[in-house]
Parts: C-alpha cells; structure tokens; sequence
C-alpha cells in the first residue's frame, strides 16, 4: 500500500473513533408498550435494535402517548399516576418526570413554550411558562379530540366525533372556525409531515395521508389488520405505525414508506403503541 493511501486509511480510522454512537434522538422512536406490565414510555432505534424503558414506578398507573421535544430533550406524556389522567413531561432520560395540568393527549407547539392537549372533549392551548389557557374548538362541537401543531405553529389538526362518524378539522392555533380536511370512513388521529404539506391519519382500519384542503387522499395500509397511530419520520419519507390483527391487539410497530410500500417490522413481543419517531 504507498504512503498516501496508509495516511488515508489512518485518517479514516481516527475520524470513526471520533464519531458518535450510530443511536440518537434523530432515529429513535418513542412508544408506549404493555411488555413489562402495565403501560410504561419505551424507546426504541428506528432499525428495531436498543428497546429500552424509560418510565418505571411499581404501581399500576399507565403512562401513554410520548411525543419529543423540538430539541429532543424532554418527552411528553398522559400519565393516570395520582389517579387523575395529567399530561406529564420528563427529561428524554426518563428522569425528573413533573405533572403539568388535567387532561391528555398533548403535543408540544414547534417552538416548545405552549403545549395542544384535550380536556372535557375539547381541544385547548397551553403557555408552559405562564400556565395560561385557551380552548381553540368551538364549545358546541363534541368529542373533540387528537390535537397536531402544524410544523409553523399557527394551526392544529384534530378529530371530532358525532353520530354520523369521525371526522378530520384544522382550526387556528388561536381559535376560530374549524375547517374541514375529510369526514369519512371515521377519520381521525392526524398529524403533519414535517413540511406542513401532508396530514396523515387513521380511518377504523388504515393509514392514509391528504392534503389539508382534502384533496389527494391516499391509502398507505391497504393490506390485512388494523393499523393505529401513525406518524412521519423527521425527513417525511417514512412513518411509523402500530399494526393489529383486529382492534383487541396485540400491537406492533410497523415503518413504511410515506408513499405506500412494503411494511417493516420493528418491535415484537407484548402490545406496542403510540410511537413518536425523531
């Protein structure tokens, strides 16, 4: 080998030695799983490898529906500890885990200082710093439910539910009047690409995705099961799913192409559900 390709491969090796762990908050993915017992936060590699659980008290109280933070630091999720459901938040660690108000389902907003959550079938924000509310659904819609900040922080996506069915809304971040994106074959639990273009969503038995005005509605699961839960991976051309024989479970995760494509598993063993991917 001559001199210049022994300092190359010399180089190399240092550089590798240097780099960080192939595992972080950019291809990790958060979870809720009913493994260990009751429902506990998890987190898992987006390649199916590292499983590990994060919340761990010895009671029965479950903890559900993890989401990241914009800078990966903290984790938020519903928790029933207390005997009351409470959006909770914790470190990413699973540590110095605080109780922030009644209610669940919560996201964070894009820039982390107000929080989208569901209380008494309403959807309302919350200011972190002040602890201020607001409620952004109008009072007479029912069964309000799955709030999703769009990527620029001035609208959120969320289901409503009446006796016809499910149904698909944006309304402003500041309240206002709903708008609707698709009401059909019980559409609901959306979120947005990470581009602000899409909205993927749940129907009773498949994902799809839409555009917000409605149009391009497309089918990303059409195959067997029931799949649950999706959301897009940070670059938008992935998302995560749970998928189930029937609606009883168990669950697991599932990543596929944001287009449609062929599913790949990533967790197996007990019921895995609610990811969030970062």
């Amino acid at each position: 080998m001559n001199p210049a390709r022994i300092a190359f491969v010399v180089l190399l090796v240092a550089l590798c030695a240097r780099a960080p762990a192939a595992s972080s908050s950019a291809d990790q993915i958060l979870l809720s799983s009913n493994r260990s017992g009751a429902w506990r936060i998890w987190l898992v590699n987006a390649d199916g490898t590292g499983l590990k659980q994060l919340t761990k008290q010895e009671s029965d109280d479950q903890d559900v529906d993890p989401m990241w933070s914009g800078d990966g630091k903290s984790v938020l999720f519903t928790s029933t500890r207390g005997g009351k459901a409470g959006v909770w938040r914790m470190l990413a660690d699973g540590s110095k885990p605080e109780r922030i108000c009644d209610g669940d389902q919560a996201e964070w907003s894009p820039d982390g200082k107000s929080i989208a959550l569901r209380r008494n079938e309403k959807i309302l924000t919350r200011d972190l710093a002040r602890g201020t509310e607001k409620v952004v659904t109008p009072e007479d819609w029912p069964h309000c439910s799955g709030p999703a900040w769009r990527p620029d922080g001035n609208v959120i996506a969320f289901a409503a539910r009446w006796n016809a069915g499910n149904g698909v809304f944006t309304v402003s971040a500041e309240g206002g009047k709903p708008v609707k994106v698709y009401d059909k074959q019980g559409a609901c639990e959306p979120h947005w690409s990470p581009d602000g273009v899409r909205l993927v969503y749940e129907t009773e038995t498949h994902i799809c995705t839409v555009n917000p005005d409605g149009t391009k509605n497309r089918v990303i699961t059409p195959f067997g099961g029931v799949q649950r839960y999706a959301r897009y991976s940070p670059d938008g051309k992935s998302l995560v799913f749970c998928q189930g024989a029937s609606e009883q479970g168990p669950w697991e995760l599932y990543v596929i192409p944001s287009a449609g494509g062929t599913p790949r598993k990533v967790t197996e063993g007990g019921s895995d559900m609610y990811p969030d991917w970062r």
